[in-house]
Parts: C-alpha cells; sequence; structure tokens
C-alpha cells in the first residue's frame, strides 16, 4: 500500500450531527492527500459505506469499513471489519442494539460483543472512549482493566491502543500513559487523526452541527465545540512529523490497513430461499409458474411470447435471481387472495416474466417496451420491482403477512434520511447563529412569495431577509 499513513478513524455526515463531510468529499481529499486507504467509523452504523466504497473506488484508495459502537456506560469503541465474518457480526450487533434501543438511545450490551467478535478489530478509542476519559481523570487501573477487558473480548491481537495528537490542553499527558500501558500490556500504538471533516475550512460547519445537536447556539456553546480546527484529514507527512517520536504507531496505521481485506465487493449476499414443491428447484418452479401465468395472460403462447420469456428466464437463472421473482409473485398472490389493490410499477413493466407472474399489468410486447431497461447481463445487484399497495389497513395487512412469514427480523422496512434543504437549513444555521426569530422567518418567506422566488442567489436571499453578507 502506497502512502506512510492511512486514517482509520474517520467519520462522515452520516454519524448524525458529530461531523460534517460527506462520505463522498472524504473519499476525494484523502485520495487527493495521497492516502492509500481510509476507515469510515460512523456512529452506530454503517449507512455512509456504501457511498464511501463507491467514491474510494473512483478515487483509488481502499475503502475500509467500521463503526463506532455507543456502549452501555455512554463511551464509544471503534471497530474496524477484517472480513466477510467481521462484516456480518458488526451489523448484527448494531442491530441488536437498534432493536432493543430507542429511537435515541440504542447501545451495545457488553455481553452482545464477545458472541461477534469474530473478525473485528477495535481501537482503544479518542476522548469519548473510556479508556482516555480514565487516564484524563488519573485514574490508570480503571484504564488498564478496560483494556484487559477488550483483550478478553476481541483476542489481544486484534486490539490497538489510539492514540491522537490535537494540541488540546492535558493531551500530553494522556498520550503518555496511553504509551505507557500499550508498552506494559504489549499492545501495538496506532495513530489516527479521527477526522470529523475532510478539509480544516470545514470546522465552522461543525460547530453549526454541534450547536443543532446540543439545541443551543454558538455564544453558548463553550467546551460543547471543538477546541481547534485540528480534526481534518491530515496527510501522511504531516502525521509522520506529528509523531516523530513515535514511528511505530504511523507505521501501526498501514500494517493494520493492510490486514483489513474486507470490501464491499465480498458482502456474498444471498436472498432468501423461496420454499419450492418437492422436485422442484426454484428455477424449474419460477419456469412452471411464469407459463402458467403467460398462458392466463396470453391464451395462445405463439413463438413471439415464447423466446421473450425464455430470454428473459435464462438471464434470471443465470443471476441467480429466481428465487427473488417467487417472492415477488408470492406478495402479489397474496394480494389478490385476499381483494388488496396491488400493482407493479417502474421498469418492472419491462419484463414479459413479470406481466406472466400477474406482478404488473403492462404488456410489455404489445407495447413494444425494452427488457434491457430492466434487467441485463451485467447487473449484480437485484432488479428494482415496485408495488404500489393502498395506504392504511390494507397496506398493513400485507406488511404484517411479510413479518408472518419471514420472521419478526427477517424482514425490515426501509427508512429515507431527509437532509436539510433551504428553508430547514437556514432556520437551524440561523438558530445556531442566535439571529433573530423574525430574520429567519422573512429568509424562509422569500422561498413562497410571489415578489421573490426562491432561485434567489444566496447573496441576495440573505440581504432581502435582513443579513447581507457584509455583516
Amino acid at each position: 500500500m502506497s502512502g506512510g499513513y492511512v486514517e482509520l478513524h474517520g467519520r462522515s455526515a452520516f454519524s448524525f450531527l458529530r461531523a460534517a463531510s460527506q462520505p463522498e468529499q472524504l473519499a476525494r481529499h484523502a485520495a487527493g492527500l495521497e492516502l492509500g486507504a481510509m476507515a469510515l467509523c460512523d456512529r452506530d452504523g454503517v449507512y455512509g459505506a456504501p457511498r464511501f466504497y463507491a467514491a474510494a473506488r473512483e478515487a483509488g484508495i481502499k475503502a475500509i469499513v467500521g463503526a463506532e459502537l455507543t456502549l452501555e456506560d455512554g463511551s464509544v469503541l471503534p471497530v474496524l471489519v477484517k472480513n466477510r465474518a467481521g462484516y456480518q457480526n458488526l451489523c448484527q450487533l448494531i442491530t441488536r442494539a437498534k432493536l432493543r434501543g430507542s429511537k435515541h438511545e440504542a447501545p451495545v450490551h457488553w455481553d452482545d460483543i464477545a458472541p461477534y467478535a469474530e473478525g473485528l478489530l477495535c481501537l482503544t478509542g479518542d476522548e469519548e472512549g473510556a479508556i482516555r476519559r480514565a487516564l484524563a481523570a488519573g485514574d490508570r487501573p480503571a484504564a488498564e482493566a478496560r483494556v484487559r477487558q477488550l483483550c478478553a473480548v476481541f483476542g489481544s491481537g486484534n486490539v490497538h491502543v489510539e492514540i491522537q495528537r490535537h494540541r488540546r490542553r492535558g493531551e500530553a499527558m494522556v498520550n503518555h500513559e496511553l504509551t505507557q500501558l500499550a508498552r506494559h500490556l504489549r499492545l501495538p500504538l496506532v495513530a489516527t487523526n479521527g477526522p470529523l471533516y475532510a478539509e480544516r475550512r470545514q470546522r465552522q460547519a461543525l460547530d453549526v452541527l454541534t450547536c443543532i445537536r446540543h439545541h443551543t447556539h454558538l455564544d453558548a456553546a463553550g467546551l460543547l465545540l471543538e477546541a481547534n480546527g485540528e480534526r481534518h484529514l491530515k496527510p501522511p507527512e504531516t502525521m509522520t512529523a506529528l509523531f516523530a517520536d513515535l514511528p511505530e504507531a504511523v507505521e501501526n496505521s498501514v500494517r493494520i490497513a493492510e490486514q483489513l481485506e474486507f470490501s464491499l465487493e465480498n458482502l456474498g449476499y444471498e436472498f432468501p430461499r423461496y420454499p419450492v414443491p418437492e422436485g422442484e428447484t426454484m428455477e424449474s418452479f419460477l419456469h412452471k409458474v411464469t407459463y402458467a401465468g403467460a398462458r392466463g395472460r396470453y391464451g395462445h403462447l405463439g413463438k413471439t411470447v415464447t423466446a421473450q420469456l425464455e430470454r428473459e428466464l435464462s438471464l434470471i437463472h443465470q443471476l441467480g435471481f429466481a428465487g427473488y421473482f417467487l417472492i415477488v409473485w408470492d406478495i402479489a398472490n397474496f394480494c389478490r387472495e385476499h381483494n388488496i389493490l396491488m400493482q407493479g410499477r417502474g421498469s418492472a413493466a419491462n419484463s414479459a416474466v413479470c406481466y406472466s407472474l400477474g406482478i404488473t399489468a403492462c404488456d410489455p410486447l404489445a407495447n413494444n417496451l425494452l427488457f434491457e431497461r430492466f434487467l441485463s447481463e451485467g447487473r449484480t445487484s437485484w432488479p428494482d420491482i415496485d408495488l404500489d399497495l393502498p395506504s392504511g389497513d390494507r397496506r398493513e395487512t400485507v406488511i404484517q403477512e411479510l413479518y408472518r412469514r419471514y420472521g419478526e427480523h427477517g424482514a425490515a422496512m426501509t427508512a429515507n434520511v431527509i437532509p436539510y434543504r433551504g428553508k430547514s437549513a437556514m432556520r437551524e444555521i440561523g438558530k445556531a447563529l442566535h439571529l433573530p426569530e423574525d430574520m429567519l422567518s422573512r429568509f424562509s418567506a422569500l422561498y413562497s412569495s410571489g415578489d421573490y422566488p426562491h432561485t434567489l442567489d444566496l447573496q441576495t436571499h440573505l440581504a432581502q431577509a435582513g443579513l447581507p453578507m457584509d455583516h
């Protein structure tokens, strides 16, 4: 791996209100700084990992998957994924915590970690970790006890003492104690900068997000804010100079990154298997029900229909998607049997198989629709089949049936993250800046007023609201 340093403890804006850069910004900036790899360790989730992985691949760097786990005592434990088993275990840990907790608090219990520690490597954490907290309070025995606890859970070969230098008061003493502790327990040191944003200038954005998280404003935030602007991505030469007295801590970052073989390409996810009658495979059963449905749709199956069905089924079987089509067909059947209106939509309407299975209502052959818009040979992920259902009790009936069939932990609802936009962003920023309410209301009103459409450029918009940019 090129470069003399790898950042192993980065966070993105998916650590909601705790970090200020999008995953793509971090990946691009890391590549620009010639970091050969970077780990994304967002708080209690891997939400940003897909976007980070895609951007890192495009930028030519290695994307390392990790997460910060909030523990029962409120401390935070960073873990990194070594292999596929580690990724599965990390997701299991987070899922167990989320299902047990509430929307705002879902800590990981210590008892949960040991059964899911395989394939994970842990760092001792930054100032939100129990170990640095204990050392900052002068309690070395508590810090050592926690490190030993980590070694017992993860194995001493998977525990690394994390050291950071942000030019903060009291930091030198804590780092000295961490170094002594690592040597006493014969554990490797690893340097990280724990970036909360890609570039130094984004520190101001983080301050605003911190105010929003704590429901305060910049004049009153005080020690809630970062002490300085050091929590940005730093190039290898800067980190090497910063830890000139501990070169092994920087070198270990590269060594660790080389051990972490997992990539989101290695997910190996398989869609749930559909239970077929004895003597059938999913492929043979899909073939059978498709032709049964096609005879109901088309009546006589001419050469054109048969050729199209065979072409589609051949590709579906080749890609291993037969079970997926059978599960969607099963849901459509349930809706019909219970007189629940259901309509497949989107590019699935381009498929004669979907039409034959009763998933969609549009005949793609009669309408000259292109099947490849829905599914093509180069595809590696499942095609998108959307089923529209009526709102209210009828929709809930279908949802509950899915939970009944696939188990409480085998089916899930998808959630959308709504980002800040125009009015909402300005209102939250205005609160953080302690701007008058009437000024924020004027800014919002300009979005809907006929006199001042929302297409105004920002400077004009702010000036019209009473906040010129030169103030």
